[in-house]
């Protein structure tokens, strides 16, 4: 099986990665020649074009900033659309909007063509190391096909159902990680003025009640100071604004959403669209003048799990 990988970012360049490491026939495609260089230094195929890449394997997996970029891959002139062919299969990994995935997929499927979506939740860390959790949309027999390659990207495969269903819980569960992190500008905020040790305070929170994923992880990298969590705040801010249009789509009237998604907004004026999503803590920090500095912490997360096939659960 021949795949073809579009777009090497902070998450697509670590779950090409993993295929690269575990022997598959691969050929990648960015527009930053850079980073497509890197991939060719390693020995790993690298297509002119998308229709190049498009033309030349059996699998073709998007992993991209925002529905609209994804959209102009598919679409343009020498795009993903004007060059697939009967029973390719395309993979949209990218983070998404649940109606332009099946938008897309409809033409996909017209051009006799297999559509499937597979998102990710769980960090770059856990990217890099094939052990991140991915999300899959669409048949079941077409996902039983890519399983083995999907196996090797993650840990954790969820079949969700039809194509759309994925995209919508991998937005909920991006919804909760961004409320998960303002709340804890918060709760950082009370610690330091309380003079906790924050060091303490970091276990205290790990094996109580009040723990997260999201606390495991990127309190680790707020406590360090380099706020690195390889997201940034456009990409929250797209996320969550995705969260609060499915809502919109079922008459839901939030609470929660809004008022958070106008907090990283804010964020994102004072520390810029490419800012780390955690500095969103920082608006605290500025504010009251404090630091949550501390000792001991890593500057950039590591996943030291070991690297294992991954299973559908």
């Amino acid at each position: 099986m021949k795949i073809g990988f579009i777009g090497l970012g902070n998450v697509g360049g670590k779950l090409a990665g993993s295929l690269f490491r575990n022997k598959f026939d691969l050929t990648v495609y960015d527009l930053d020649k850079s980073v497509a260089d890197e991939f060719k230094s390693k020995g790993v195929k690298i297509a002119n074009s998308v229709g190049d890449l498009v033309k030349n394997v059996d699998v073709i997996i998007t992993c991209l900033p925002s529905p609209k970029i994804c959209s102009e891959v598919m679409l343009n002139e020498n795009g993903i659309l004007k060059n697939i062919s009967k029973d390719k299969i395309w993979i949209e990994m990218s983070t998404t909007d649940q109606k332009e995935v099946n938008r897309l997929g409809k033409l996909i499927k017209e051009k006799n063509a297999i559509p499937l979506e597979a998102p990710v939740s769980g960090g770059c860390h856990r990217a890099a190391t094939g052990n991140i959790a991915i999300f899959v949309g669409g048949e079941r027999k077409t996902f039983n096909k890519v399983l083995p390659l999907l196996t090797c990207m993650g840990r954790k495969i969820l079949h969700v159902g039809e194509l759309g269903s994925a995209s919508i819980l991998k937005v909920i569960t991006n919804y909760l990680a961004s409320v998960h992190l303002a709340a804890l500008g918060e709760a950082w905020t009370v610690a330091k003025k309380h003079n906790l040790d924050l060091k303490k305070a970091f276990e205290g929170i790990k094996i109580s009640s009040g723990n997260s994923f999201v606390h495991e992880t990127e309190s680790q990298v707020i406590l360090n100071g380099s706020y690195n969590i390889n997201f940034t705040m456009d990409l929250v801010e797209k996320d969550m604004s995705l969260f609060n249009k499915l809502s919109k789509d079922q008459d839901i009237e939030l609470e929660i959403a809004p008022f958070v998604l106008n907090i990283f907004k804010d964020a994102k004026e004072k520390f810029g669209s490419r800012a780390w999503s955690s500095m969103v803590v920082k608006r605290l920090e500025d504010k009251y003048g404090i630091s949550f500095r501390e000792k001991g912490f890593p500057d950039e997360l590591v996943d030291n799990e070991p690297e294992e096939k991954g299973q559908e659960v």
